[in-house]
């Protein structure tokens, strides 16, 4: 009997060690897909902002050049680039044409016939995986400010 009752007990130590191996995992991926989840909905966000300064800067624009340029230092202002770079010229090269389709958007001239506005955002999902490739982060980390904590000091 004592032979048997180790064994049933083996068996619900095994279970149990199981449980704990399930659980875990569980808790392990649960923890990732949250983590998914935070990174989706921040840059949705941020699309969202970005997008709607960029729309907000074409709007009133007189011509696709201004539109642009109104864009583009929209741009410059959101990511603090004070100056330029070989990348960061590229990055607003690829960004104009996101500007341009906005501009063309909000402020169509007379429709022609078998022309199409353009995509936003089809410009906006080409700008993104072309810095995706090239960067290999989401274009949207830019936006992601780190402040270190600062000493607070009484005087």
């Amino acid at each position: 009997m004592t032979l048997t009752t180790a064994s049933f007990l083996d068996q619900l130590k095994e279970a149990a060690a199981k449980a704990d191996v399930a659980e875990a995992a569980f808790r392990r991926e649960i923890s990732e897909r949250i983590k998914n989840f935070e990174h989706e909905r921040a840059f949705a966000y941020r699309r969202l902002n970005f997008m709607r300064a960029l729309a907000d800067a074409t709007a009133a624009a007189e011509s696709e050049e201004i539109a642009v340029a109104n864009a583009l230092a929209v741009v410059r202002a959101k990511l603090g680039w004070s100056s330029d770079s070989e990348a960061r010229t590229d990055v607003l090269a690829r960004l104009a044409p996101v500007a341009a389709a906005m501009f063309a958007n909000l402020a169509p001239p007379e429709p022609k016939k078998d022309e199409p506005l353009p995509d936003i955002g089809k410009a906006l999902a080409n700008f993104e995986t072309w810095y995706g490739e090239t960067h290999d982060v989401p274009f949207w980390v830019l936006f992601e400010h780190y402040i270190p904590e600062t000493p607070r000091v009484d005087f």
